[in-house]
């Protein structure tokens, strides 16, 4: 496996920048192919620093003056505010000083200084966010989540292959099956967009489409891949991820509620640690940017150390599987 140099926005997110700096040290302790280049107010990132042991060599301050916050303006921050962190990170990107950039900072900043400073790659329409889901059968990719609100059916198309290259290439599945998320499985079902696109997918020889998907299909893993516009994407990834901490703590309850369930609890606690942590999202990093040429993962804005840790770590497997590579090869040249 190659080495790789990870750019980190130190100052994004809500528990920035102590998770951030722990992560960053986890991912170079725990890694040694992995370097990382944490970049925001250098005193502020030198102060949490000194709490830990670490590779110095491995682990570099980039000082960077400016924040964006969460609530800016994405197009009028990004340029406007040329020493931020956000800004910086994807410059070193752009520059070949880095391979990747992850930033648990503002979605809307991220996604436009991507698109802006890194550009989409030559053929591709829309860079789509794409996380992956715990389901019942092990994980799913969710392909468009939050980058694309108003999207067309040749967007959704290009989704599409997109996330059967990189459920392919990152998690060793072959011929992914890929569905159209839908308020029915018949093909009639849906909006206007969702009835163009089905039709399209339909016809491409080169992804496996198993048809329409419904939300309430999605956990059970019935498709590798679910391909739909970033604001029904999100609503997914929302409802996924409160009502997986809603039952969390209710299961907490139950086992709390009297001498007999904690004793159950204890019983099975290996075993339920075990199949609560196979649905927590932290386990799989970031959602990568998927279409630009250089590599963005974007984490949750509440991320702690471990998705830091986990999304930095994920860029390794990005470059050695040359995700940017193979799309740029089937986008590229007029190939869409």
């Amino acid at each position: 496996m190659e080495n790789v140099i990870v750019a980190v926005d130190a100052m994004g997110g809500d528990n920035a920048p102590v998770e951030i700096v722990k992560g960053a040290v986890l991912a170079v302790t725990e890694n040694p192919k992995v370097t990382v280049k944490l970049v925001g107010i250098e005193g502020v990132i030198n102060e949490e620093l000194k709490k830990y042991e670490y590779d110095k060599e491995r682990l570099i301050v980039v000082s960077a003056s400016e924040v964006i916050e969460t609530g800016e303006p994405p197009v009028n921050a990004i340029r406007k505010k040329k020493d931020s962190s956000i800004v910086v990170a994807l410059n070193l990107v752009k520059n070949h000083e880095a391979d990747a950039f992850v930033s648990a900072g503002s979605t809307g900043a991220v996604l436009v200084g991507g698109q802006l400073i890194l550009g989409k790659i030559k053929g591709v329409e829309r860079a789509p966010l794409a996380p992956l889901l715990p389901t019942e059968k092990g994980i799913s990719l969710l392909i468009d989540c939050g980058a694309n609100v108003d999207a067309r059916s040749s967007h959704l198309v290009q989704f599409a292959k997109m996330g059967s290259i990189y459920m392919e290439n990152v998690l060793g599945i072959k011929n992914p099956k890929v569905a159209l998320l839908n308020i029915g499985a018949e093909e009639e079902k849906g909006n206007s967009l969702v009835k163009e696109t089905y039709p399209l997918l339909k016809e491409c020889s080169d992804i496996n489409f198993i048809g329409n998907i419904e939300a309430r299909y999605v956990p059970r893993g019935d498709a590798d891949v679910i391909v739909t516009d970033a604001f029904a994407g999100n609503v997914v990834l929302k409802l996924y991820e409160g009502l997986a901490m809603t039952l969390l703590k209710k299961i907490k309850g139950a086992f709390m509620s009297s001498l007999k369930t904690k004793i159950g609890a204890l019983l099975i606690k290996k075993s339920l640690k075990k199949t609560l942590a196979s649905f927590s999202t932290e386990a799989h990093g970031g959602a990568p940017l998927l279409g630009l040429n250089g590599l963005v993962v974007k984490t949750h804005g509440s991320s702690k150390a471990i998705e830091i840790k986990n999304s930095i770590i994920q860029c390794l497997t990005f470059k050695e599987q040359n995700i940017n590579g193979i799309i740029h090869d089937k986008f590229d040249l007029g190939k869409e």
